[in-house]
């Protein structure tokens, strides 16, 4: 039995292969395809929707974690597929570069996080995707591809940001520079102050995110810069007291105490919030870009357009009052540039991303649900990985290469050898 890190699918698939080569890829999927199976690459199962998800035949990359190639003249490095982002970073850093921007979570697999969309916040440098140079696909017939920006560019521009529904990515060529340090300051601030001062603040910082707090009119930001150092992190007891003690096992208990007690929630956002301290640190790149994220939970994420964003968060926030709902988790806040990948939520505009949590194990549909509206009233386009109801007919109308995504498919993949239940239901049949 498979299942994803939140526990929102499940798969038991037919047959399980653990490839440690694109030979042995190829050779996969066409012995699927002389069975008649579909054919699924998981990653670290980070994402809540069925993308993932098959009764076939599914393929676990967990051996196809090599850093092939560092090229630091080029600025490129070639990373197999199933590589964790984790361990990526390790091996970028003792070769002196690093990825120019990255999320906060980097537990998924280097391939599953480009697939799906992931992100992290950036005034000049867009999500995952937009960092790919290049990659390698084993296609529906077994035979392997390579494409980029010169080479089979329809394929590249289509399969960045696609779900495995074009090839099983087996390796990807990434841009990277060289090792930086990265100041962050991070300070509580009112939410109509940060929504007065947008402009600003994400026109002078090169990663600007915040978090709203439900039920209060407060707000944590974030804005990390390059440095020229030195480097001064974080001493390792508040290291320890904010990132594990306080964001995760204290912060497990305040949400099985609102699991349990829902009208307790709101009280206690206003005392978290209020306990929120400024600090100040300077430390590499990918220490400063990721945390650990140890409490579990389920996520709703939409990319609008960024000038819509004090709009949309003004009616989350009434749409909450109103409601009745009952929420524990920050909503957060993250930005990007516009994006040429062309099913990358942040294609062609200048985008705002706006993340909703629910801790595992409370209701969240009703939440979700009207949020949603919010969000589809302004023609959002819903995180891959995330939950989320649109269909094929609402997502052609809020990517204008969607269609031509899906003719790419057509050409790549006729007999749907990666098709599943959630791209049937996202892409079409």
């Amino acid at each position: 039995m498979w299942r994803t890190w939140s526990g929102t699918r499940q798969a038991r698939p037919r047959r399980l292969r653990t490839p440690n080569s694109t030979a042995e890829v190829a050779t996969a999927v066409r012995s699927a395809a002389g069975e008649g199976l579909r054919v699924r690459m998981v990653g670290s199962g980070h994402s809540f929707t069925g993308a993932a998800v098959t009764s076939d035949m599914m393929l676990a990359p967990t051996a196809l974690a090599a850093l092939r190639r560092v090229d630091p003249e080029s600025g490129t490095v070639t990373v197999e597929a199933g590589l964790p982002l984790r361990d990526l970073n390790e091996a970028l850093s003792g070769h002196g570069v690093a990825l120019a921007n990255m999320g906060d979570i980097a537990t998924q697999t280097v391939a599953g996080a480009v697939q799906t969309g992931t992100h992290g916040t950036g005034r000049d440098t867009g999500g995952l995707a937009s960092q790919v140079r290049g990659m390698e696909l084993v296609l529906a017939d077994g035979s392997v591809a390579s494409c980029s920006p010169t080479e089979n560019a329809d394929l590249f521009d289509a399969a960045r940001v696609g779900l495995g529904g074009f090839g099983v990515a087996t390796a990807l060529t990434l841009a990277v520079r060289p090792a930086f340090l990265l100041h962050a300051r991070e300070e509580p601030m009112p939410l109509d102050e940060v929504l007065g001062r947008l402009r600003q603040l994400r026109s002078s910082n090169e990663h600007f995110e915040f978090y709203w707090f439900p039920h209060t009119g407060r707000t944590l930001t974030k804005a990390n810069n390059r440095s020229e150092g030195p480097a001064a992190p974080l001493p390792p007891f508040r290291r320890w007291l904010d990132d594990e003690f306080l964001a995760n096992s204290a912060f497990e208990l305040i949400n099985r105490l609102g699991r349990r007690v829902p009208p307790a929630i709101p009280t206690i956002n206003q005392l978290s919030a209020r306990a929120l301290s400024a600090r100040d640190y300077v430390d590499t790149s990918h220490h400063v870009f990721t945390s650990p994220r140890r409490v579990r939970f389920v996520e709703m994420e939409y990319a609008i357009p960024a000038g819509e964003l004090p709009d949309v968060l003004r009616e989350i926030r009434a749409t909450v009052r109103r409601r009745g709902h009952r929420i524990s988790f920050p909503v957060e806040v993250r930005f990007a540039p516009p994006e040429d990948a062309w099913l990358s939520p942040a294609h062609g505009r200048d985008t705002a991303y706006v993340a909703a949590h629910v801790y595992r194990g409370t209701p969240h549909e009703d939440y979700f649900a009207d949020l949603e509206a919010v969000f589809t009233s302004v023609w959002g386009r819903p995180h891959w990985g995330k939950l989320h109801t649109r269909d094929p007919r609402y997502l052609e109308g809020v990517y204008p290469r969607f269609g031509a995504a899906m003719e790419v498919r057509d050409r790549v993949d006729p007999t749907r050898r990666f098709g599943s239940d959630y791209l049937t239901s996202v892409f079409g049949p």
